[in-house]
This record gives C-alpha cells, sequence and structure tokens, in this order.
C-alpha cells in the first residue's frame, strides 16, 4: 500500500489522533514482535486503517515504550489484539509482493532497493502467508491478472483498479459475521480501487519519463503526463465515487471509537489528498508527526 489514506487533521481533537498515533504505534510493535525489526519499515498510515477497520471498534490495552523513531521518550501504544494480528500479517504479505513487483518494474540497478527489501522481508512473508495462506493466495492472484493487464498495455482504467479492489477487499475474508464482512469487503474495495487510481495519477509524471504502464495516462491519452482540464474533472469524479461508496458502507456500521477517525478520513481526508495529488503538491508524512498531514488540506 502507498500511504494516501488519512484523516483530515484540522477537523479532529487531539484525543482522537492520540488513539491513531496509539494504533500506529500498536501495529508497529505487533509488527515487530511477530516478525522482528525488520517489519517495522514496512508501517505506513494506510496499514494502520487496516487495523482500524479490522477492529472490534475498542481501543484496548494501551502500553508506553521506546523505539528508533523515539529512544528517548516513552510513547503510548495499543497492545495487541487478534485484529491487529492479522493487519500486520496482512500488511507483510501486501508489502513483500509490492517489493516484488518494483523488482518486476526497475532494471537491475534502480530496482536494487526493491530487490533489497524484498530479501530483508522474504522469511516474514513466508511465515505470513503460512498463517495466512488464503489472503496470499488471493494477492498473488489478483497481482497476476495486473501484470498480465500490464503486458498488454491494456488502456482500461477500469480493468485496472478492479484487480487491485478486489484484492484489497479480501483482507476481509477472515471476518465472521456475514454482515460486517460484506460491509467491510465494499469499503476495503472501494478504498483499493481509490489507492490504485490516485497512486496511478499522483505517478503520471515519472510514468511518461520511464515509459511505466499506467490506466490513467492511456485512459486520458496523456503521454507527457499533464492532465487537460477535461480529463482531470473526468478523473475527480471517479474518484469521488469511490469515496462516496466508501461513506455509503461506512455508515452502516457502528466502528466505535474509531468512528471519528474514520468519518473524518471518508468525508474530509481522502478528497484532500486527492486534491493535492491532482494540483501536483502531495507529499507523504514522516513516521514522527502526523501533524504533516495539514500541510496537504
Amino acid at each position: 500500500m502507498f500511504g494516501y489514506v488519512r484523516p483530515s487533521v484540522q477537523d479532529l481533537p487531539e484525543e482522537e489522533l492520540d488513539r491513531f498515533r496509539a494504533m500506529y504505534c500498536g501495529l508497529c510493535h505487533t509488527l515487530s514482535r511477530r516478525y522482528g525489526q525488520a517489519a517495522r519499515f514496512i508501517l505506513n498510515y494506510d496499514f494502520t486503517y487496516l487495523a482500524i477497520l479490522l477492529s472490534d471498534g475498542t481501543a484496548g490495552a494501551q502500553g508506553a515504550g521506546r523505539c528508533y523513531t523515539s529512544p528517548i521518550k516513552k510513547r503510548p501504544f495499543l497492545e495487541p489484539t487478534a485484529a491487529m494480528e492479522l493487519a500486520a500479517d496482512e500488511s507483510v504479505i501486501l508489502a513483500y509482493w509490492q517489493l516484488r513487483d518494483g523488482v518486476e518494474d526497475h532494471a537491475w540497478a534502480s530496482g536494487l532497493k526493491y530487490r533489497t527489501g524484498a530479501r530483508l522481508l522474504e522469511s516474514a512473508y513466508k511465515r505470513a502467508a503460512a498463517l495466512r495462506p488464503e489472503f496470499d493466495q488471493a494477492v498473488r492472484r489478483q497481482l497476476q491478472l495486473l501484470s498480465t493487464l500490464e503486458q498488454a498495455k491494456d488502456p482500461s482504467m477500469d480493468r485496472a483498479a478492479d484487480s487491485f479492489a478486489v484484492l484489497l477487499s479480501s483482507a476481509a475474508e477472515e471476518l465472521t459475521d456475514p454482515i460486517r464482512k460484506r460491509i467491510m469487503e465494499q469499503i476495503l474495495y472501494h478504498l483499493g480501487r481509490w489507492i490504485y487510481l490516485i497512486d496511478g495519477a499522483d505517478d503520471l509524471k515519472k510514468d511518461a519519463e520511464s515509459g511505466n504502464y499506467n490506466p490513467v495516462a492511456l485512459r486520458y491519452g496523456l503521454t507527457d503526463g499533464t492532465w487537460t482540464p477535461e480529463s482531470r474533472r473526468d478523473f475527480a469524479t471517479t474518484l469521488d465515487h469511490s469515496i462516496h461508496q466508501m461513506a455509503a458502507a461506512f455508515e452502516l456500521w457502528d466502528f466505535g471509537v474509531w468512528t471519528p477517525v474514520l468519518q473524518s478520513t471518508f468525508y474530509g481526508g481522502l478528497f484532500q489528498v486527492g486534491k493535492a495529488v491532482l494540483d501536483g503538491r502531495f507529499h507523504r508524512p514522516s513516521r514522527k508527526n502526523i501533524r504533516e498531514f495539514e500541510e496537504t488540506e
């Protein structure tokens, strides 16, 4: 996943931001406990949302500890739960295959960081895949479909986005309540579609220079990676449709203590990120400071 999912920080009370930070740090600790220190480097805010969506709506027990980003001052973190362990396992699988995809997309020299990352994560991936074989198989299947589309230079933006959307929706496969599972699949499907499309938009210039497959560019004929007013307007409508679908599913379930963060995200944060990407001013915040989100608002 790519680091695009975030709340609208200016709309959240400090208490809610602290809870979000504690989940972020808790997922980091969960990754470390299950897969070693190296696994912490895959963490991003998107994976934190996966843990939130898979949780039971409570925050759970809280601890405090130091880490490499805060070696002196102890930071609060949520103690691992079954949902956080599931999110950690699925995050490792997603991160590993994202790295493998990077290896395939780059020449030897430019792909060195992806090869190194994949090797460092390989043992963790094997363990996670053994714990969550259905999810690993779903990721493999959908990435193979994406690879087929890429090799064919398929111009269908919807087919490519659907492949990643189905991939992410499979993260809800282990939920046992059928109604909740269906709602989470809908949220994750449209979130996956939105992530894939916004990533394509963010990479327009880079892919125009490298010649890499980008279905957003192919759909709108953006050979130089520059939006026309008409294509930008049409694409923004497509992004907004995915967000509206997420929000509609979100309203069907009680997310407990996580409701304010998710509300801020589905009704504010994603729209702000979309605009920042289309304006060419999007950047990923550091691990240390969630307040950097405000710079894209």
